[in-house]
């Protein structure tokens, strides 16, 4: 048992919350504008990943690391189970019934945390050398992140299998993998290109020809208009017609981040970046007090990349600089499945912070 005493006051990244509090008690202020059932959908959602968070946060993740390999392997079991026993929805196959419950489970979001522990847990085991990884051992990292990609881009979720990629691959990059193997990849790629887009499926592709066309797809122009009509200041609710005329589509989730401007304009958005931003860059610059934690520093830096990605694509499709995918902002656009992914990975990334000790009570000894 862990004993909770005042080092759990000490060691707590406070900062964190500092920062997406602010994040959450805004998206609940403009979900319920736009639509008051789905506000209370919100609090539920809220509720649950709290309590999430308190259960990741108080579980003595250090000594349960044994148990991190089952966890993955059952997640690319549930995986390869969309394929023989998966519902569909909206034409994708991602999705599994829970029998007598009427409950659905996405397995794709599940591999999100599982992915980043496995990768703590494998290079913990491993810690690259001075020159980083060699090709063998990168060959073997890349093993537990292309499998996963591969699999959930099959159901087909190219956006999340992207993310999961992107992701995987960064934090390889901060941990330190030899340069030529990065050179060689980038290469492959840019040959590669056309034969990848050729594979792709044909509501991927119409999403890319949409984004390149000189004239953007109606989602993208009424957000635009959206973000045009908010100005500066943005406008009080009754006169953010754009949205509550339902001109701009998914206001609550996809184009929530286009509703933040109609209604507090550029000024609002700027300061909802600069939250963002600084939860990003916050994150990353632990990494500098636990350079002897490989742990804690996979964590960090994936949970760090996968915001930034989230975050990136997102406003990107909202202003017309990306394709449409469903890519939400993190804890800001309506619904639960990414809510509650985050409130996982941040109530596991607490701990490993606060816990920062063995369980005798130890220390362990950081280089700052």
């Amino acid at each position: 048992m862990i004993r909770l005493d005042r080092r759990i006051l000490t060691h707590f990244d406070f900062f964190q919350l500092f920062l997406i509090i602010p994040i959450i008690i805004l998206s609940y202020i403009l979900v319920s504008e736009v639509n008051t059932t789905l506000a209370g959908k919100q609090i539920v959602y809220f509720s649950a990943g709290f309590m999430l968070f308190c259960l990741f946060f108080l579980m003595p993740i250090r000594r349960l690391q044994w148990i991190i390999p089952t966890v993955y392997w059952f997640n690319i079991v549930l995986l390869v189970s969309v394929e023989f026993f998966g519902i569909s929805k909206l034409g994708a196959q991602r999705w599994l019934d829970i029998p007598f419950v009427h409950f659905t489970l996405q397995p794709s979001e599940m591999m999100k945390p599982a992915l980043l522990l496995m990768l703590a847990y494998l290079i913990k085991k491993r810690p690259p050398d001075e020159e980083g990884y060699n090709l063998k051992e990168f060959l073997r990292l890349s093993f537990y992140i292309l499998l996963p990609f591969v699999l959930i881009a099959k159901e087909p979720d190219l956006g999340t299998a992207l993310i999961l990629l992107l992701v995987g691959y960064a934090v390889l990059f901060v941990i330190g993998v030899n340069k030529r193997i990065w050179i060689t990849i980038f290469v492959a790629i840019a040959c590669l290109a056309p034969v990848l887009y050729e594979n792709l499926h044909d509501y991927q592709k119409k999403r890319i020809l949409d984004f390149i066309s000189e004239k953007p797809s109606y989602h993208v122009r009424q957000s635009i208009i959206a973000i045009g009509s908010g100005g500066l200041k943005g406008k009080p609710k009754d006169e953010a017609t754009q949205t509550h005329f339902k001109f701009l589509p998914i206001a609550t989730s996809d184009f929530i981040f286009a509703y933040t401007i109609e209604r507090f304009g550029f000024y609002g958005a700027l300061g909802l970046l600069g939250f963002y931003g600084a939860l990003i860059a916050h994150l990353l610059s632990l990494n500098y007090m636990l350079k002897n934690d490989h742990f804690t520093q996979v964590m960090t830096t994936g949970i760090a990349v996968m915001i930034f990605i989230y975050v990136g694509v997102n406003i990107s499709m909202t202003i017309g600089f990306a394709p449409v995918v469903g890519v939400p902002l993190p804890f800001f656009s309506y619904g639960g499945t990414s809510f509650v992914t985050f409130m996982v990975l941040f109530g596991m990334l607490e701990n490993l912070l606060t816990f920062r000790y063995d369980f005798a009570g130890k220390f362990l000894k950081f280089q700052r």
